[in-house]
Formats: structure tokens, C-alpha cells, sequence
């Protein structure tokens, strides 16, 4: 998992929110008394658990100790844990299981999904979104833009063309291990404000843990040049504003 930065991440909460919180409409549980926020950042999400769902112990999970810093400092009444989400294993089966926006960061979907699924209670659920964005400029040009320098050898270990598969495989991966699956994808039409802002959304997510690999110069020349073809290929609308169209995959199962 990539080391964060809250604030480049949370330039953009108000986007970043918003299927978070669609995700949450959709969870059909009426008090859980366990949840697992996996994945949980800064806690900006978690929460919405919390105003949700009052009466459950919440847990949140995550790789970045300054993103946890940040979310202790807000929800001091949740219990924060920093770890691998990868490896995580709940000490007793858990209620509800939400994760937004994290486990694209990980492989091997076809055996997590599933192994999650396990960790439920009887009748509990399993709640995800994770962007499925990847064939649009914004990522086809990070991919074009690591294999076109002197960097490319360095950065050709961390590429992720596709980390999300199709919804249907999802389906494959869950529909027997479910007594109901949801499995929906959105399009979100993002209205973003400033200089070359799609180039400023993804430094604070896809386009961040190939910089942390880079040193100066080429940190600089590389990032030079993916904004140099993102404002190419984002340009502003005559009002100023830049669209930023953005697909999201979400995962409802109840076990």
C-alpha cells in the first residue's frame, strides 16, 4: 500500500465522499453491533458509520499512520488499528465489513472477496466500492506517460493497468457465498475546479505511489510530463471548470 498523504487526498472529499455514502444507503442492516471500516483513511467515512449506527463498537483499519492520526484525532471513541489489509483477520466474526475505495490496491480478488465473506456473522454484509476508472485518460495516460522516460524501468514494477475486474466476475466470485449480491456501477460526472485538477485528484491516489518511487530530477520530469497530457486531454469547459468523468464499481452481499 502506498504511504498517504491526507491532505492532496482530501483536496477532493466532497467527490470522494459521495460514493461512500451511496455505498452506505444500500447496506441493509438495522443495528450491527460490530464494524470494520477496512481501508478507513482519515476516518472522514467511518463517521458516517458512527451517525448511522450509534449503539456498534467500530473499527477502523489502515496502512497510513498519518491517516490514522488524523481520523484519531477527529473520532477518539472508535478504535483505530494500523495494519495491513491484506493480512487482516478478525479476532470473531463481524457484522459488517465496509470498505471504500482500498481494496483495489489488492490482488488476488478472486480469493479475497470470497475470504471476506467468511468473516461475517450470519446475515451480515459485505460492503465495497472501488474505482474501475482505469481506461479512461486519466489512467491510460499514467500508464503512457511511466513507459515513456528514463524512469520507465523503475516504474514499470508498480503499473496496475487493470486492478478491478468486471462486475461480473464478481458475481462469480460471491453469488455462492451470498444470500443476496448487489453489484452496480456509476458513473460519477465531477465538476473540478483549479489548474489542471484531474492531474491534482489523481496525485493524491493512483498517481502517488509512482512519485514515492521516483527520485529528483525525475520525480519532477515525470510528474512534468503525465500533467502536461492530462491537460491535454481534460481541458476546461467555457465556464473555467474541468469534467472529470468517474466510474465506480460497488459490492453488496449479505452472507
Amino acid at each position: 500500500m502506498p504511504v498517504w498523504d491526507p491532505n492532496q487526498y482530501l483536496k477532493f472529499a466532497d467527490h470522494r465522499l459521495r460514493p461512500a455514502l451511496d455505498l452506505l444507503a444500500r447496506v441493509p442492516l438495522e443495528t450491527p453491533e460490530t464494524i470494520v471500516d477496512l481501508g478507513c483513511g482519515a476516518g472522514n467515512v467511518t463517521r458516517h458509520l458512527a451517525a448511522r449506527w450509534p449503539g456498534a463498537r467500530i473499527v477502523g483499519l489502515d496502512g497510513s499512520p498519518e491517516m490514522l492520526a488524523k481520523a484519531r484525532a477527529a473520532m477518539p471513541e472508535a478504535s483505530w488499528v494500523e495494519g495491513d489489509i491484506a493480512r487482516w483477520e478478525p479476532p470473531a466474526p463481524v457484522d459488517l465489513i465496509y470498505s471504500n475505495a482500498a481494496l483495489h490496491w489488492l490482488g488476488d480478488h478472486g480469493g479475497l472477496f470470497p475470504r471476506l465473506m467468511g468473516w461475517l456473522t450470519p446475515g451480515g454484509v459485505l460492503a465495497v466500492q472501488m474505482p474501475r476508472n482505469y481506461e479512461a485518460p486519466s489512467h491510460t495516460h499514467l500508464l503512457d506517460a511511466a513507459g515513456s522516460g528514463p524512469w520507465r524501468a523503475t516504474l514499470a514494477p508498480l503499473l496496475r493497468p487493470s486492478p478491478v475486474a468486471a462486475p461480473a466476475a464478481y458475481h462469480r466470485f460471491l453469488a455462492s457465498l451470498a444470500s443476496r449480491l448487489d453489484i452496480w456501477e456509476t458513473v460519477y460526472m465531477q465538476v473540478l475546479e483549479g489548474e489542471n485538477p484531474v492531474a491534482e485528484f489523481t496525485k493524491g491516489t493512483a498517481l502517488k505511489p509512482l512519485l514515492d518511487a521516483l527520485q529528483e530530477p525525475e520525480r519532477s520530469a515525470f510528474e512534468a510530463e503525465y500533467r502536461r497530457r492530462i491537460a491535454a486531454a481534460y481541458t476546461p469547459e467555457a465556464d473555467g471548470r474541468t469534467l472529470f468523468p468517474f466510474r465506480r464499481l460497488f459490492i453488496v452481499a449479505v452472507r
